[in-house]
């Protein structure tokens, strides 16, 4: 009996060793976690920006070998300049447009001109926006009174966004910097992904893994922000040659709509019920109105055709990750959706794919 208690004793000290050990780890996790989590945005944009940068950098190694640093210098001073410019510019335009409409208000030069009668039989919301529009041309300032708490519940949302826009955009900035750091150490940190994706997942999987991850995350980099580019493009043209006032600025909140997976219908549909009220229906605002709805809904159809490419994963994956990520995470979750359904869809098929063969039946012969 007493061998037996003894062995109990052991195996009861093991075991408590054993919840010692994980107990002083966990609180040591969590412990570092806390420190660490008022970074954690700023380094998930910075390795997205890095992962993303990174073949540009490689392609530089040609005229500037040996150089790493320095080119990884260069790219993020002139990403820096891309990004920087249409912000000033597009703060510029709004801080002017908003100036001059205080001017004219002030000066009580300010007129709206009457609805046609037209307006009233719009199907279901043209009787209400005469009366609001027939208001606004004889009396705007009952109208202000009379919608001053909606108005003020708007400004207030209004100031919300753009205060937490020019937060993200500092953060931008300094996940530029860092991502600078990183891509200077690109060898050193793809070495240290696929470690850690072999340890986690096995050797034989590890360096596939941390492969899908870059592949995953630069397909949605550059479909998410080439779709949008190409979106800005065939609006602004529009915008610009039919002369719709602010065209670069609007031009510029369709390409901000794009990359954060919002409709450009949002901008496409109010320029053109302004151009109809305005200019009236003719062959010239028929082309453009159709035209430019069109090319609102174009993401529709690039989004399939550039989203997934150079992914080992079947498109609908990526695209499902993508919108999935973005309602559940924001812009972050946009880059992190798709990363984590790719490796769980390739994992899940690896594991189904990764069976036993069946033995070969055996023939009996007779003697």
């Amino acid at each position: 009996m007493l061998p037996t208690h003894t062995a109990r004793r052991g195996l009861s000290r093991e075991l408590l060793d054993v919840l010692i050990r994980a107990g002083l780890v966990a609180v040591l996790a969590i412990f570092c976690f806390r420190v660490f989590v008022p970074f954690l945005n700023l380094m998930i944009w910075a390795l997205i920006l890095a992962i993303t940068l990174y073949p540009l950098q490689v392609r530089l190694r040609g005229p500037l070998a040996g150089k790493d640093g320095l080119i990884a210098t260069l790219i993020i001073l002139v990403a820096f300049a891309v990004i920087l410019v249409p912000t000033y510019a597009l703060g510029v335009a709004v801080a002017n447009s908003i100036e001059r409409a205080i001017d004219i208000f002030r000066s009580g030069n300010f007129r709206i001109p009457p609805p046609a009668e037209s307006v009233a039989a719009w199907p279901l919301v043209g009787q209400r926006l005469y009366d609001a529009w027939a208001q606004a041309s004889t009396d705007l300032t009952g109208l202000v009174h009379r919608f001053a708490p909606h108005l003020k519940e708007a400004a207030l949302a209004l100031l919300g966004t753009v205060t937490g826009l020019g937060a993200g955009l500092v953060v931008f900035f300094l996940a530029l910097i860092v991502a600078g750091i990183f891509m200077a150490h690109g060898e050193k940190g793809h070495r240290s992904a696929v470690l850690i994706a072999s340890r986690i997942s096995g050797p034989e999987n590890g360096p596939q893994i941390a492969d899908l991850c870059t592949a995953t995350i630069r397909a949605v980099a550059q479909g998410v922000v080439g779709i949008a580019f190409i979106q800005m493009l065939l609006i602004g043209v529009a915008f610009v040659v039919m002369g719709i006032p602010g065209a670069g600025l609007l031009a510029l909140v369709v390409l901000l709509i794009g990359i954060m997976q919002l409709p450009a219908t949002l901008i496409t549909i109010p320029v053109i019920v302004f151009v109809i009220v305005t200019e009236g229906v003719s062959t010239a605002t028929i082309v453009f109105s159709v035209y430019v709805f069109v090319a609102g809904l174009a993401d529709n159809v690039l989004k399939p055709l550039l989203l997934g490419r150079g992914v080992a994963v079947p498109m609908p994956v990526v695209l499902i990750g993508a919108l999935g990520g973005m309602v559940t995470g924001g812009v972050i979750g946009l880059f992190i959706g798709p990363v984590m359904l790719a490796v769980g869809f390739q994992l899940f098929w690896r594991w189904v794919k990764d069976q036993p063969e069946p033995e070969p039946c055996e023939t009996h012969r007779e003697p």
